[in-house]
């Protein structure tokens, strides 16, 4: 059998040399030379099944519902935009010993024995046995396929034809085609990219698992991410209790949807009221403690802010935030200063969101500034009060999106008071709840 031929490209100029070389000779970037299996000149070109694609007006496309298949695990289909779509690819990535593979293999579980093919290149079958068991899982008839050829995995997919095919790990895989290790850039690419054409032709799901750096981004090449459909990461504390589930692409749903799981002797379960756990359960009010309403993807959820603010006795007053922006902090405690009159020049200021959950939106302004400025003054605010809205430089309260429907799901918490936005404020009075409209700092400082 004839020796594939094989091709370096540079990934910055896009150059062809036929061996490694640390430089590019074209654009004279260091080690940017990658390993390429090159394209032959003859063959089919165009779709996936490989006919000639044709052109197609927008208007003559049928935009039908894309349909699903339901894992059993509601946090996994909330965050996969309602369920599996057939014939898309879905990459999971997360920390060594996060869940991932216990998450898959409860997932495959619930789904029809035939339907399904977990190939593994970590694990041997005696070590996914053991996990299965120890779970307390039925899955005496999950095909099993220990396997890290890609041409190989494909072989027996066109053989047994799973709707539903798990890869743990992408990095694990390769192909005969390139002489690299397996887990190098080219390989993890060129698998990738055969897998990808195999769940377009057949319409099956594929879900890859993927490793992480100790940067918490996929390991591989960055186009790994634009050749699948969906990536998800799993976060958490390793140590601790419960799992987040977070979207970063989709293109059948919502971006930044949120999956709550808890992680139990018999594995993971979801969580369906993720609001409860994000707050803590104070006898009474304390001071730098409020209540926020945040999105994750369609979802709102409650969460706490804390804050502690004690007198610095250091040169530079320190500014550490955990689940926040730091820079942003530092701006809010300039405009307080500047349109409130309350100085922290000489305070160290901390922020922490309960439950290790990250607020990225700028709702999250108010409730920082209202935090510090209790925890500053030793005044605790009322427990059955929350706050959001965004913060400008000039001392002005922005709206956020969805303004009314977070303050009825605060209502339904049982919260009573909400100081937000004056654009933010319902039309209709929502029952039980009395909205602060506000829409500069200082009349946030007399509402608190």
């Amino acid at each position: 059998m004839a020796k594939a031929k094989t091709q370096h490209v540079c990934r910055e100029c896009g150059a062809v040399s036929p061996k490694w070389a640390g430089q590019c000779g074209d654009c004279g970037a260091w080690n940017t030379l990658e390993e390429a299996v090159p394209a032959t000149p003859s063959g089919p070109r165009g779709g996936y099944a490989g006919e000639v694609a044709g052109m197609t007006r927008l208007g003559e496309v049928e935009a039908g519902e894309v349909p699903r298949t339901g894992t059993g695990l509601s946090e996994l289909d909330r965050a996969l935009g309602g369920g599996l779509v057939h014939g898309s690819v879905v990459l999971l990535g997360g920390d060594p010993g996060i869940g991932k593979s216990t998450l898959l293999l409860q997932t495959l579980a619930m789904l029809p024995v035939d339907d399904t093919l977990y190939v593994t290149g970590e694990e041997s079958a005696q070590q996914i046995s053991m996990r299965a068991r120890r779970l307390g899982l039925a899955v005496d008839g999950l095909r099993l396929l220990t396997e890290t050829q890609v041409e190989n995995v494909i072989a027996t997919c066109e053989r047994e034809r799973p709707r539903v095919l798990v890869i743990d790990s992408i990095q694990t895989l390769y192909t005969a085609a390139l002489q690299s290790a397996p887990g190098s850039v080219g390989q993890v690419r060129e698998s990738a990219a055969a897998l990808v054409r195999l769940a377009k032709q057949r319409g099956i799901t594929v879900i890859l698992v993927g490793h992480v750096t100790k940067d918490g981004q996929l390991a591989g090449p960055r186009v790994l991410e634009h050749m699948v459909d969906t990536v998800l990461y799993f976060e958490g504390d390793p140590d601790g209790r419960y799992r987040m589930l977070r979207a970063v692409k989709n293109r059948f749903g919502a971006v930044n949807e949120l999956g709550v799981f808890a992680m139990l002797e018999n594995g993971l379960k979801a969580v369906s009221n993720p609001s409860a756990i994000f707050l803590s359960r104070h006898q009474g009010p304390v001071p730098g403690s409020v209540v926020m309403v945040t999105r994750e993807g369609t979802r709102p959820l409650l969460v706490e802010v804390q804050a502690l603010v004690s007198e610095s006795h250091a040169p530079q007053p320190r500014r550490i935030t955990v689940g926040l922006e730091q820079n942003r902090l530092t701006m809010l405690l300039a405009v307080l200063h500047r349109h409130g009159g309350v100085a922290l020049f000489d305070q160290d200021v901390f922020i922490n969101v309960v439950g290790g959950v990250r607020v990225t939106e700028t709702a999250a302004d108010l409730p920082m500034l209202a935090a510090a400025l209790s925890s500053f003054r030793d005044r605790p605010l009322p427990q059955e009060m929350l706050a959001f809205g965004e913060v400008g430089l000039a001392g002005e309260i922005r709206p956020v999106p969805n303004g009314e429907e977070r303050l009825r799901e605060a209502a339904k918490h049982g919260y009573t008071r909400a100081i937000a936005p004056a654009a933010n404020a319902p039309r209709k009075p929502i029952k039980g709840m009395e909205v602060v409209a506000v829409s500069r700092l200082s009349e946030v400082l007399d509402a608190l």
